[in-house]
């Protein structure tokens, strides 16, 4: 790797630290969840939002980020979310106030949200053609790093003392102040430096990673930037719309959040005692994260199509047995985990993999931010929805959590059919040919 290459690789390896943000804050409350439910005597309903208070933050925060990020350029934007994540983190730690503890996630939420449309947004643009791929798939493995170190931490510091939950949530306080300071050494986009005319920035920028003619770069970045009055909602673009719709709430019907928040808990629901259950949650984050790294191997070998019928036909089985073991009560807690982590790696090489790349890809590029942000917003909105209505649905007992797994199960099976008979395959074909192809025009003479 040249030198060129090496800067571009350690500026989007600090970028993607967005993504370990992204991934502790998501998982470690399911490490103090029971804690929190117990200090404020909460009701399953009230538990339920409190829980899922982060995840309106994100949906907020997905819809919000595109337009700061394009009026002030993307590092600020990013500097402002490092704050929010440390703000979140030393806010939920200390507070003894539940409305003030649902602020605070709150406000960690709205950083989750921002950073997922942010962060990948801005390793793409400062990439070169031939490493953007590679570059902007760090956000998505550090999403799974982060989730890992937060269950690491958690069974760490779950063992601290009675207020071991405010160790969990404060701990977040020092990657968002490393993130903060690190942010300092990487570059504005050189999209938005030629947006805002700022041309002998922009250059200067690019020549640090391109080999090739920068001002040859530089026009194909202006003739980018012509706007267009192309709506996302004219009609035209309903079956892209469909397309990024249903796989971003198929990944959330997937149970996966459910999962990550509330695995302490369903593991001590199978007898499992309360230190185990905090170990268990890091097996599944290891399986996650090599998964995961499997299917950004083999996504464009094997295709979007096949990845996702594969392994939602995989999920559903596993969530089944799962659903069966709650309903027959006739199993321990380490079946449990080997049913689960089986789970996790159908999830992490199919729709983990797929959701974020088959939604970029689906839009024409006169729309693709537009709806970028509505395949954001769908799956975080179908999270919160997920993550509010699970403990009320399970509740403490075992017969609820199988009708859970079993919703799980059915989806997982109804979105192999939908894929297997309506979803394009996507892989080996360029933007503009996937906009041609899933044109009403060329659709209506299939």
């Amino acid at each position: 790797m040249d030198k060129k290459n090496i800067r571009v690789f350690g500026w989007s390896l600090i970028l993607s630290l967005g993504g370990f943000l992204f991934g502790f804050d998501t998982a470690v409350i399911s490490g103090v969840e029971k804690s929190i439910q117990l200090l404020f005597n909460l009701t399953p309903f009230l538990h339920g939002f409190t829980i899922s208070s982060a995840l309106i933050g994100t949906v907020a925060g997905s819809l919000l980020a595109g337009m700061p990020a394009d009026r002030f350029g993307r590092k600020p934007v990013l500097f402002v979310i490092a704050l929010l994540f440390a703000v979140s983190a030393i806010g939920s730690a200390i507070t003894s106030s539940w409305s003030l503890f649902v602020f605070f996630r709150l406000i960690g939420g709205i950083g989750v949200g921002a950073s997922s449309v942010v962060a990948p947004m801005y390793i793409s643009e400062i990439s070169p053609a031939n490493l953007r791929g590679r570059m902007t798939a760090l956000f998505q493995f550090n999403v799974i790093f982060g989730i890992l170190m937060a269950y690491v931490s958690n069974y760490f510091l779950s063992g601290s003392g009675e207020d071991s939950w405010r160790w969990m949530l404060g701990v977040m306080l020092i990657p968002s102040l490393g993130y903060f300071i690190l942010l300092f050494m990487v570059p504005e986009s050189p999209r938005f430096l030629v947006k805002e005319g700022k041309i002998d920035e922009a250059k200067r920028v690019l020549e640090k990673i391109e080999a090739s003619d920068i001002d040859g770069e530089i026009s194909d970045i202006k003739a980018s930037m012509v706007e267009t009055k192309e709506d996302l909602f004219s009609g035209r673009f309903s079956y892209p719309i469909s397309i990024a719709f249903l796989v971003a709430m198929f990944n959330q019907f997937s149970g996966i959040n459910a999962i990550l928040y509330y695995a302490p808990r369903i593991f001590e629901l199978s007898g499992l005692s309360a230190a185990d259950s905090m170990l268990q949650p890091v097996m599944i984050g290891i399986t996650n994260g090599v998964f995961t790294i499997l299917g950004l191997a083999i996504i464009d070998k094997v295709g979007r199509k096949k990845l996702l019928i594969y392994g939602s036909l995989g999920m559903g089985v596993c969530l089944g047995l799962i659903a069966r073991a709650f309903y027959g009560q006739g199993f321990s807690g380490y079946e449990l985990l080997i049913l689960l982590m089986a789970y996790i790696m159908f999830f992490a090489f199919s729709t983990g993999a797929v959701i974020w790349v088959l939604i970029s890809e689906v839009f024409p590029n006169t729309i693709r931010g537009q709806g970028q942000s509505l395949g954001s917003f769908t799956h975080w909105f179908f999270a919160a929805v997920i993550a509010f209505l699970f403990p009320a649905i399970s509740g403490n007992y075992a017969l609820g959590s199988g009708h859970a797994f079993l919703f799980f199960s059915l989806a997982m099976f109804a979105q192999a059919l939908v894929v297997w008979k309506y979803f394009p395959e996507t892989k080996g074909k360029t933007l503009e040919e996937l906009g041609h192809e899933l044109s009403p025009e060329f659709q209506s003479n299939k």
